[in-house]
């Protein structure tokens, strides 16, 4: 592979992941070089997967060392920073594992930046789950914020948040990327905590541009298989993968917006391709919310074999009840135009390959 003499090379971290890996492809097919960082992590991979792309550059290292990004950051003028542990985890017995992997990873990064007074794109890969729980309307006293969930309301299947102030029924809307932030869980910390740094940077170097896409809940080929820290998507496919119904928590009416990768990686792609550095966060999503009950009927359906979900009336306290978001920043700035729907969506990825768990030793 060459690079360009303008530096129009782009480093992806975290390109043989899930979503990395198709932000890898489709910079190449648009006409970028493209250099990959990605540790391989044991817990995730047994090695480098068959859809790592031979056009790329590939790096087997880790984003916590400083070496490598010394090494590949001069022959770049763009980095898509994927790499990151994702998912809600086991138990907070996982904390320290996302702080190094997240917050220590993209701060060895700027620091690299820094070092090397580098100049050009940094787009961050950061999620929905900064916001908490999403945006809600109370007929009597307008936009509110829900405090947190009681374990006695969702023992009880009251699911739905309440009033804080009146305890009337709330009304979900759509989340702005101005709304309150309330990360609550660990990774959504250090996801937080990622832009908080990443825009720091940019404070004081004001030749990089920080793009920061808040992806909603990413779906399509090559998610993982069934393990801990998987997308709902990928644990309803795991199960169907197994001949087992997906299990739905709470009574299914939880609204999200399921975004297909292709879409997430078309919203990298912009932001690295559009004629003017863009500077600011931007919710990635579908722009047609679901609840979890509609998706997992979607994805039986086209998985055929005749099962069904099944509600369990379960509960997660980290999770939230709805969370789902305007687009109208990322189509107005951006020019994202999402092109895959929940249906034709789920039609292919009921059929389409896993990342398999690697195999113990």
């Amino acid at each position: 592979m060459t690079t360009d003499p303008d530096g129009r090379a782009v480093l992806v971290t975290g390109g043989a992941g899930f979503i990395g890996s198709h932000v890898v492809e489709q910079l190449i097919d648009h006409g970028y070089d493209v250099i990959v960082i990605d540790s391989l992590d044991p817990a995730a991979h047994d090695g480098p997967p068959p859809w790592c792309d031979p056009r790329a550059e590939w790096r087997w290292a880790d984003v916590t060392d400083p070496a490598v990004w010394r090494e590949v950051l001069p022959r770049c003028s763009a980095v898509c920073h994927l790499a990151a542990k994702v998912g809600l985890g086991v138990d907070f017995g996982d904390a320290a594992a996302y702080v190094h992997n997240n917050d220590v990873g993209t701060v060895t990064g700027l620091q690299a930046m820094h070092a090397l007074r580098w100049r050009g794109r940094l787009v961050l890969s950061s999620s929905m789950v900064v916001y908490g729980e999403g945006a809600y309307r109370c007929a009597q006293h307008g936009p509110v914020r829900p405090g947190p969930r009681r374990v006695e309301d969702l023992d009880a299947g009251r699911y739905e948040p309440p009033c804080p102030h009146c305890g009337s029924a709330l009304t979900p809307e759509l989340v702005t990327e101005d709304a309150p932030v309330d990360p609550r869980n660990v990774y959504a910390a250090t996801k937080l905590h990622q832009e908080h740094l990443s825009a720091a940077f940019a404070r004081e170097h004001p030749d990089v541009a920080v793009t920061a896409l808040r992806y909603h809940n990413v779906y399509g080929p090559r998610m993982p298989f069934d393990t801990p820290y998987a997308g709902v998507a990928s644990l309803f496919r795991s199960r169907l993968a197994n001949g087992e119904p997906p299990r739905v928590f709470e009574d299914g009416g939880q609204r999200r917006d399921f975004v297909h990768v292709a879409d997430v990686a078309a919203a990298n792609r912009l932001a690295v391709t559009a004629v003017e550095p863009v500077d600011g966060v931007f919710n990635i999503a579908s722009g047609h919310p679901a609840t979890l009950l509609e998706m997992a009927e979607a994805l039986c359906a086209a998985h055929g074999g005749g099962l069904r979900p099944e509600v369990t009336g379960g509960y997660r306290l980290g999770d939230v009840r709805h969370v789902t978001a305007s687009i109208a920043r990322a189509e107005a700035v951006l020019g994202y135009r999402p092109s895959i729907g929940l249906l034709d969506g789920m039609a292919e990825f009921a059929r389409a390959p896993q990342r398999r768990a690697p195999v113990s030793r």
